[in-house]
């Protein structure tokens, strides 16, 4: 019985690797996504003479805002691979700019990079609010107001678990 067990837990930590699939996935879609940036910002530059200063103004909101998708998508995938396959070697000391991204920080900082994208969001809207009715207007802001409360929330609960690890330690 306990032969089967190990077994068991053999094939479960090995199945970790497959989540590798998913993090190439992802540097795919980063690599998809740098290609839609440079096109962003080509209209943006060829137009830079044409757009008024409200048009610019989103057009680099738009850019900001593809800036901080690509942040979230490596921070997933480092972090991610990090923490559920494998740990990066330091020999090379590439990986020293990560810091600390264990599941706790890693949570905290998804839910800000949520928060800043649904911010930008919300400010190409504002700035284009002639174009929404006041149902949709109100709607945008409550599911930004949800982003926050959820990212606050979840910061105050890993205040609350750090707190209890330091009493427990």
């Amino acid at each position: 019985m306990k032969s089967l067990e190990l077994l068991v837990e053999r094939i479960i930590l090995s199945s970790r690797w497959l989540l590798v699939i998913f993090y190439l996935g992802l540097a795919a879609s980063l690599a998809v996504y740098a290609v839609s940036f440079a096109y962003k910002f080509y209209k943006v530059a060829i137009n830079v003479f044409q757009y008024d200063e409200a048009d610019m103004i989103l057009a680099i909101l738009g850019l900001i805002d593809a800036a901080l998708v690509a942040s979230l998508i490596v921070m997933v995938m480092i972090s991610g691979y990090e923490n559920f396959v494998s740990r990066f070697d330091e020999a090379e000391g590439e990986v020293s700019f990560l810091g600390k991204l264990d599941s706790g920080s890693l949570k905290i900082k998804v839910a800000s990079s949520i928060v800043a994208i649904s911010s930008i969001h919300l400010l190409q809207i504002f700035l284009n609010a002639t174009q929404y009715d006041n149902s949709k207007l109100m709607w945008f802001t409550i599911i930004h107001l949800a982003f926050v409360v959820s990212a606050l929330l979840l910061g105050y609960l890993e205040k609350i678990m750090a707190k209890a690890k330091g009493k427990a330690a």
